[in-house]
């Protein structure tokens, strides 16, 4: 595999800006392009902001990488299949830089960033026999054969997450579909249908979904519009540069980040039902990779950072040793006045907060699973 010196980095063919290493090969350098400091936005506000000049990332958390990019290479089920494809290579993909792993990503990543030159794998064939990629998925986790690691590697989109995932198309819109780990329970897919359902009815903003074969769960991607037109997504994980590997966030830092990109007090108030309900309903999967912002343009030049709607909401009593990926307040064991904190110290009014944790709670109906105390 040929070594990447320089990557282009675009939006919707758009050059934003070059990334290369620095002379000692151990971080990345990124400047934006003239025309987008002109045009464009900052495609993360806190880490780089729209200006001229080289920025250099820092060695940690992203050895040396940019944490807007690091959003784009797949984690825990893609890097796994990347890993297993590799190898069918001949190609070790601990050798390989944070340039030549968004190589690999070229334009087939999850939101809007593209990154030239592409370097390709053998490419798969799109698969919407979904009960043969369960099989296959199943197969290849527990190691049985690394035959298939390439297609569905293909399939999934370089899409992040622990699970099995395929992406598709259908004339109802862009959709992923979700499979069974070797570790999860057999009704894994009617969980978080149920649990979406329940979500929805607590006030809190959910892609469309629903079931496929009556047992995979299935999400309308909200990184394309209905036309398929990328959306710039990032997760907090990656505009706050904290690593999914090293749990520190707390609630109290993404109620903040979600004022600071919305400017937007709805924005804010359903970063806090999210809040709530991961913590009444046992949703431990809560890190900061679970939570997006997308950025969508009004045509006349006006870029606005959203909140992008919630996913991988399901039970997850394990979490991180037993806790929450994020905290509430600096607790993995909030009392209301803990959630309460975490909200007034944004200037969301004491009365608010109680309104909203009463509304999540009485919409949690069955799955209200812990009690907080009050």
């Amino acid at each position: 595999m040929k070594k990447i010196e320089r990557l282009t980095i675009a939006y919707r063919e758009k050059k934003v800006g070059t990334l290369s290493l620095t002379p000692d090969n151990r971080l990345c350098a990124f400047e934006y392009d003239r025309g987008w400091l002109n045009e464009g936005f900052s495609i993360s506000p806190l880490e780089l902001p729209l200006r001229a000049g080289v920025y250099v990332a820092k060695p940690e958390p992203f050895r040396g990488a940019f944490g807007i990019f690091e959003d784009s290479l797949p984690d825990g089920y893609g890097r796994y299949l990347l890993h297993k494809a590799l190898l069918r290579e001949g190609v070790n993909d601990s050798n390989l830089s944070a340039l030549d792993r968004l190589s690999l990503v070229g334009s087939g990543g999850m939101g809007a960033l593209t990154y030239q030159p592409e370097t390709s794998l053998t490419k798969g064939e799109d698969i919407r026999d979904f009960d043969m990629l369960q099989e296959k998925a199943l197969e290849v986790l527990r190691e049985q054969q690394d035959t298939d690691a390439g297609l569905l590697l293909y399939n999934s989109g370089n899409s992040g997450g622990a699970r099995p995932k395929a992406i598709f198309s259908d004339a109802e819109g862009h959709w992923l579909v979700k499979f069974r780990h070797i570790y999860d329970p057999q009704d894994i897919g009617k969980q978080e249908y149920h649990y979406n359902e329940v979500a929805r009815r607590c006030g809190i903003t959910v892609p469309d979904f629903k079931l496929i074969n009556g047992r995979y769960f299935t999400t309308r991607r909200f990184d394309l519009t209905p036309l398929g037109e990328r959306l710039h997504t990032a997760t907090a994980g990656g505009l706050l540069c904290v690593s999914l590997s090293t749990p520190v966030l707390d609630y109290g830092n993404l109620l903040a980040l979600t004022g600071y990109l919305t400017q937007d007090v709805d924005a804010v108030e359903e970063m806090y039902r999210r809040m709530v309900f991961n913590y009444l309903t046992d949703n431990k999967d809560d890190h900061c990779k679970n939570f997006s912002f997308y950025v969508e343009d009004d045509n006349q030049g006006h870029f606005g950072w959203h909140l992008a709607p919630a996913y991988d909401l399901t039970l997850c009593s394990e979490g991180y040793n037993g806790e929450h990926a994020t905290s509430v307040n600096g607790t993995g064991h909030p009392t209301l006045r803990d959630m309460i904190a975490v909200g007034t110290k944004i200037n969301m009014k004491e009365r608010r907060c109680l309104e909203l944790y009463e509304e999540v709670k009485t919409g949690c109906g069955d799955l209200l699973l812990n009690r907080i105390e009050e």
